[in-house]
C-alpha cells in the first residue's frame, strides 16, 4: 500500500445560505483545487458524501467543472459519511488506482433537531426516542450517575468550543459565550441546555489526495493521511433504548473500534496526538470522545476539561475549530471540515486558532447506527 497525502483543502462556511448545495460543494472543491495547484481536469476520481440528496448529486456538482469522464462516486452513512468518501479516497491513492483524487463533502440541512427515524422502529419513533438530544442527554445522565460528571463541566465544554469557534471566520456561531451563559440558556433534555448543542446546517469541505511521489510535484511539505477508517457499532440499535442508553451494553464503543484500527494502522497512540476534531453533537459526546478515544481513563472525561489540558494551549487541542457547537453540522460535510482544520493545523496555517507546533492529527465523526469514522494526519 502506498503513502497517502493530502495537497490542497477547501472550505464553504458552515450557517444558512441563499445557495444550493451543489453551488456549496463547487465553491469548496475549487478551493481545493486551487490550495493544491492542481487543475480539475487532473484528478483521477471524486467521492463526493451526503446525506440527505438524492443519487448523482456528486455528478451534478462537479461536472460543470468539466465533464472529463471520471468516477464520481457518492458515499452516505449519516454523520459519518464524510469519512466513507475519505476512506474511498484514502485507498484510491494507497492502491495504486489513482495518482489524484478529490474528496467532497457538502449538505444543505432542514432547520430544527434532527429526527432520524429511518434508523429507529416504529415504536421507538413514537415514544420519542428517535430525538437525537434525548439519547445524548440519556448518555449523559449515566455518565452523571457513575462518575460524578457535573453539568459546570459539560458547560465548560461548550465554553471552550465557542471560544474557540470566535477565532474561527468558516464557523456558523462566532461568539464566545460565559458558563453562566450556557447554562442558563433554555433547557431542552436534561442536563442539555441549548447552547451545549449544535445546530444542523449548510456548507461544504474538500481535500485533494496524491500519491507521495505526485505530492512531490507541488509541495515539499505534504501532510500525510495515515489511516481513515470507517466502523459501526457492535450492539444493534433495535435494543429498547431506555436500555440502551441507561445501561452500558456495547463491549467496546464505536469510537473505541474505530480508533484503535486508526491507531493500529499508523503506529500512533493517544498520547502522540497534538490536536483532535471530534464529534461534539452535544457537550458531552465530547467527554464521552476523551474517554473512547484514549485521552484518558473511563469516567475521567469530566475532570479532563476541567484541567484545561484540551484548550489550544493545553496538552492535546480538542475542536480548536470551535467543533460543532460553534461551526454547526451539515451533516455530508462534517468530517471533511475537520480534516481540513487538522491540515491548516499541521500546516501551521490556523491562524489565531493554531495549536503550537502540531504535528500529529485526529478527526473523529460519529453518527446515526452507531456509523463512526478516525481518520488520522500527521506530518
Amino acid at each position: 500500500m502506498r503513502e497517502v497525502c493530502i495537497i490542497g483543502a477547501g472550505i464553504h462556511r458552515f450557517g444558512r445560505f441563499e445557495k444550493t448545495v451543489e453551488e456549496m460543494g463547487r465553491e469548496a472543491a475549487v478551493m481545493a483545487l486551487k490550495s493544491a495547484g492542481v487543475e480539475w481536469k487532473q484528478i483521477e476520481a471524486a467521492f463526493v458524501s451526503n446525506a440527505r440528496f438524492p443519487v448523482a448529486v456528486g455528478h451534478i456538482t462537479l461536472t460543470p467543472l468539466g465533464r472529463t469522464g471520471i468516477s464520481i462516486i457518492d458515499t452516505r452513512a449519516a454523520c459519518a459519511s464524510g469519512v466513507t468518501a475519505m476512506q474511498q479516497g484514502y485507498m484510491a491513492i494507497a492502491s495504486g488506482m489513482a495518482e489524484l483524487v478529490l474528496v467532497l463533502g457538502m449538505e444543505k440541512m432542514p432547520r430544527g433537531f434532527l429526527n432520524p427515524e429511518g434508523t429507529y422502529a416504529p415504536w421507538m419513533v413514537a415514544q420519542g426516542f428517535s430525538q437525537n438530544s434525548l439519547y445524548w442527554a440519556l448518555r449523559a445522565r449515566r455518565h452523571m450517575e457513575l462518575y460524578g460528571t457535573t453539568s459546570a463541566q459539560l458547560g465548560k465544554i461548550s465554553v471552550k468550543n465557542h471560544r474557540n469557534g470566535s477565532l474561527n471566520p468558516y464557523a456558523m456561531y462566532q461568539k464566545a459565550m460565559t458558563l453562566e451563559e450556557v447554562l442558563n440558556s433554555p433547557m431542552v433534555n436534561d442536563p442539555l441546555t441549548l447552547f451545549m448543542i449544535c445546530s444542523p446546517n449548510e456548507g461544504a469541505g474538500a481535500v485533494v489526495l496524491a500519491s507521495r511521489k505526485e505530492a512531490r510535484k507541488y509541495t515539499s511539505k505534504p501532510v500525510i493521511l495515515g489511516a481513515s477508517v470507517h466502523r459501526i457499532a457492535l450492539f444493534p440499535i433495535v435494543i429498547s433504548p431506555t436500555y440502551r442508553y441507561t445501561t452500558k451494553v456495547e463491549p467496546i464503543p464505536v469510537t473505541t473500534l474505530a480508533a484503535t484500527a486508526a491507531y493500529e494502522k499508523t503506529g500512533i497512540g493517544p498520547a502522540d496526538l497534538d490536536v483532535i476534531e471530534c464529534q461534539d453533537s452535544d457537550a458531552f459526546s465530547e467527554i464521552e470522545a476523551y474517554e473512547e478515544l484514549g485521552l484518558c481513563k473511563e469516567g475521567d472525561g469530566g475532570k479532563l476539561i476541567e484541567s484545561g489540558d484540551t484548550e489550544i494551549n493545553g496538552k492535546v487541542a480538542v475542536n480548536p475549530s470551535g467543533g460543532l457547537i460553534s461551526k454547526g453540522e451539515p451533516l455530508g460535510a462534517s468530517h471533511l471540515a475537520q480534516v481540513v482544520e487538522i491540515y491548516w493545523q499541521l500546516k501551521g496555517e490556523a491562524g489565531p486558532r493554531q495549536v503550537k507546533a502540531a504535528r500529529v492529527g485526529l478527526a473523529h465523526v460519529k453518527g446515526a447506527g452507531g456509523n463512526t469514522g478516525v481518520s488520522i494526519l500527521k506530518v
